[in-house]
């Protein structure tokens, strides 16, 4: 591991381009094709996890700026936006995913910057992925259609349905790929019809108000979209509560989403939640180890396992245990450790001191409960949130580390006996959560057993994070209600409405 750029001074002064101007601002609020400080005159600072250092400030919102955004989207539902067609919608939704193209590199650094990851992978992944989703979801602006109804009562009727857009929707964003999960909110949204109040997560701001810049350039009626910055306590809550919102969206941890949830119930508004994860990677005896290695590797150091489908339960058959696991220390140690915004970078830092803790939390009970520390568990550097890749071994269900969606690179180790898959799946599935999961093996028939028995709204194999604008995205059990991505996306985002006519 690298330790030799965490100790930079300024993260700005690594930007190359755009985004040197962009991110120390000033910001603004988009709220109907006004740009706007918050109403209390207050501001959130904005730090950058790689050095500590407060690069700038954007508005702190509140519940009025929050009920100035939701009547804008409102009048732009019921204006200019509902009089455009499907295909119109689809041209603006293209237009600007190509813009997204253009700007790639400015988008990464300013993702890079704000949330502590690579660049090489904010650019591919984040900005790639994005742009993708806009571009798959403008294509089905034109394609949304109801059916006719051959109805079962005698007499002659002519049934039929629509899908019309739910409405005013409040997309809130969490801190780990807020350009990635803003486009899987706002590009079906868009699509079905909807109008949009977002609201990012206060660490991470930037990459959605430079979104809002480049919806405004590319000509979207104003207020189909509007950006709220501010607290999830404060603007957060009034947006998930607001009345005339028909809509949330909302990825996040669990606890949180229930608190959505709760809110959503005051006019029984509409809700998905992409919520947490604990996800295991079940390796058997036959798999292809080198292949494998550092796929799990990947899996649990990808965004410094801060992502909710981070592989962080493995399950390793016991006669390749070792082999497995010092393979995947052997790859932690290859591992380049720094400030994103650095070429050679490969693991950024944590989000922030609070998070940092937390994971670190989370080690010191493991230890203290008997598991072995194979490598990492250690801080790094002389600023920023840095921690060192860790690996766990001799872990068990019954540990909070196990049990718990902890947010960090820490990987929890647990070898099996047993060649029963129902045995096998029964502890992969031993969790409150279930978004996703990986099978590793040569044997095919097990890997589609094993498929089906796990309990996860993804479930990859022979590989882990595979993420496309055509597959379903959401999880099972206290992961979260509803699906992301694909033609379900399309649904949540619409109503049905039956029409029948006596003839």
């Amino acid at each position: 591991m690298t330790t030799d750029t965490l100790t930079k001074p300024s993260g700005i002064a690594l930007l190359k381009t755009a985004a040197a101007t962009f991110v120390p601002g000033p910001h603004r609020m988009l709220i109907g094709g006004a740009w706007r400080d918050a109403a209390s005159g207050e501001t959130i600072p904005v730090e950058d996890p790689a050095t500590g250092e407060v690069m700038t400030s954007v508005p702190a919102g509140g519940v009025q700026d929050v009920d100035l955004a939701v009547t804008a989207a409102r009048r732009a539902l019921e204006g200019p936006w509902a009089r455009m067609t499907g295909l119109e919608r689809g041209k603006l939704i293209s237009r600007f995913a190509a813009r997204l193209e253009e700007l790639a590199d400015e988008l990464a650094e300013i993702e890079a910057i704000d949330c502590g990851k690579p660049v090489a992978y904010a650019r591919y992944v984040d900005v790639g992925l994005s742009a993708t989703t806009y571009h798959y979801m403008a294509g089905w602006a034109s394609k949304i259609t109801g059916e006719t109804v051959g109805v079962s009562t005698p007499g002659d009727f002519h049934a039929y349905t629509l899908r019309e857009p739910v409405g005013v929707v409040a997309q809130i964003v969490p801190w780990n790929f807020p350009l990635v999960l803003t486009a899987y909110k706002l590009a079906p949204s868009l699509a079905a019809g909807c109008t949009a109040v977002i609201k990012p997560a206060e660490q991470t701001p930037l990459s959605t108000l430079r979104l809002a810049q480049i919806i405004e350039e590319v000509g979207f009626p104003p207020g189909v979209v509007n950006v709220v910055t501010g607290y999830g306590a404060t603007a957060g809550a009034a947006l998930a509560e607001h009345p005339d919102v028909d809509k949330v969206a909302f990825t996040g941890s669990t606890d949180v989403g229930k608190m959505v949830a709760r809110a959503a119930t005051s006019n029984l508004k509409r809700v998905t939640l992409e919520l947490g994860g604990k996800s295991p990677m079940v390796v058997f005896k036959d798999a292809d180890l080198d292949r494998a290695i550092p796929g799990l590797a990947s899996a649990i150091f990808f965004h410094q396992g801060q992502v909710c489908t981070a592989g962080s339960r493995l399950f390793v058959h016991r006669s390749i245990h070792d082999r497995v696991v010092e393979g995947i220390a052997a790859e932690a140690g290859k591992l380049v450790i720094g400030h994103g915004l650095e070429p050679d970078t490969t693991m950024g830092p944590l989000i922030s001191g609070r998070q940092l803790e937390r994971v670190m939390g989370y080690l010191d009970q493991g230890m203290a409960g008997g598991a072995e520390m194979v490598t990492g568990g250690g801080r790094m550097g002389n600023g920023g949130h840095f921690m060192e890749p860790t690996i766990l071994a001799g872990t068990n269900a019954d540990m909070a580390v196990v049990r718990e969606e902890i947010f960090g690179p820490v990987l929890c180790v647990m070898s099996y006996d047993d060649e029963d898959l129902d045995a096998v799946a029964k502890a992969a599935n031993d969790s409150p959560f279930g978004l996703s999961a990986s099978v590793w093996t040569r044997d095919l028939s097990t890997a589609h057993k094993m498929a089906k028995r796990i309990k996860a709204g993804s479930v990859w194999i022979n590989m882990h994070h595979f993420f496309d604008p055509a597959l379903p995205f959401g999880g099972f059990k206290q992961s979260g209600w509803g699906r992301e991505q694909g033609a379900d996306a399309i649904r949540t985002f619409t109503e049905v409405k039956s029409v029948c006519a006596a003839l």
